[in-house]
């Protein structure tokens, strides 16, 4: 919808948000009404070069055409249902998945936050049916972040910050350690510790990438003790590292990873889970939460979602997958960007900017 369309001048729109919306944003003072590759365009026809990419979701360029086609087409299909039918582009999409980053099971879900709160819930349910009532316990990092609502608000390792203030007290069960600290790690790890939960790369902490051997440490750590180890990649995911996950550049695997939107340039699949069965937790993976397959014994009965739009979102991300992001396309772009995840937070910055603008430029 165009800004002319409505016979409203820029100032009056910008008034009934004002008077009608919750100022949860500050928003820039301008009215995004298209986008075409990596740009965004006013009412006015400026463009203005688009580093946000959504908030990491566009990360195939606005409207890039193979989706655009994929959407058209199914919406002409079907556009909603629910949950129990089969559904072609989901089930293609999940298999895809899974084969392409090593996991098992794909949970699909509405968002990032919620993602995360299903991978805490099954990674309660492993501690509480495996060792007892009282083994809940998840340590996660100073800094981090994992979404607002309540669980994964609690797992945030920011109790100082405007995210946590005012909404005391969090959820118990939540312990933080210093990011990159090994040592602090083990210190906060009780005999009712069940997982350890990071970013592979803190986001919102500030571009901290975690290094070889504090990833490594951690793995030990959680094997050694018989906990999961739980990665949220909902800013490392698809390909802004170099590879598929953060976690395949490490060679570590977790039992269970939290994906954003596959970069379909489509906000509705937005978190996703994906497991991998470990030993621990017989799992599964959602846009949001991947687990590994040896996961030991999950109800899933006990996490639902009503994403009923799951396959128009697996059919505009399909493409993306099948296209965009296969393993020759991450090696030519991590190549061609001339980065490698090191421990530096400006390399990593670097090569990240210069992976998206490689993957927006894809067949355009």
């Amino acid at each position: 919808m165009k800004l002319k369309d409505t016979g409203l001048t820029a100032e009056e729109l910008k008034a009934i948000v004002n008077k009608y919306m919750v100022e949860t944003y500050a928003r820039y003072d301008f009215i995004a009404e298209r986008a075409e590759g990596m740009y965004l365009y006013d009412e006015k026809g400026v463009a203005y070069l688009d580093f946000y990419g959504g908030v990491a979701v566009n990360s195939a360029g606005n409207r890039n055409p193979k989706v655009v086609a994929a959407i058209k087409d199914q919406v002409d299909d079907i556009m909603h249902t629910f949950n129990y039918p089969y559904t072609v582009p989901q089930a293609l999409l999940a298999k895809k998945i899974c084969d392409t980053i090593g996991m098992d099971k794909i949970f699909f879900q509405n968002s990032g936050t919620e993602a995360n709160e299903c991978m805490i819930k099954m990674a309660r349910k492993y501690g509480v049916e495996k060792y007892g009532p009282e083994h809940y316990h998840i340590v996660t990092a100073v800094n981090g972040f994992h979404g607002r609502t309540y669980g994964a608000l609690s797992a945030t390792g920011q109790p100082d910050n405007a995210c946590q203030l005012g909404f005391k007290p969090m959820l118990p069960g939540f312990s933080y350690a210093k990011y990159n600290d090994l040592e602090d790690f083990k210190s906060k790890v009780t005999e009712n510790t069940i997982a350890i939960m990071i970013e592979p790369v803190q986001g919102e902490g500030g571009v901290h990438p975690a290094t070889q051997e504090f990833i490594e440490g951690l793995r030990k750590l959680c094997d050694e003790r018989g906990m999961l180890l739980l990665l949220d990649e909902v800013q490392t995911g698809w390909g802004r590292t170099g590879s598929p996950m953060a976690f395949i550049k490490y060679g570590v695997k977790p039992e269970h990873i939290v994906v954003k939107n596959v970069p379909g340039s489509f906000e509705l699949i937005y978190g996703a889970n994906a497991m991998v069965k470990s030993g621990l937790v017989d799992g599964v993976i959602a846009i949001g939460c991947i687990v590994r397959g040896d996961t030991p014994h999950f109800d899933f009965i006990a996490q639902g979602c009503t994403n009923g739009l799951a396959h128009l979102n697996a059919t505009c991300n399909l493409p993306v997958i099948f296209g965009v992001l296969t393993t020759n396309n991450f090696d030519q772009a991590f190549e061609r960007a001339g980065g490698k995840l090191g421990n530096k937070g400006e390399e990593y910055a670097i090569t990240a900017i210069r992976m998206i603008d490689y993957a927006r430029s894809y067949e355009r």
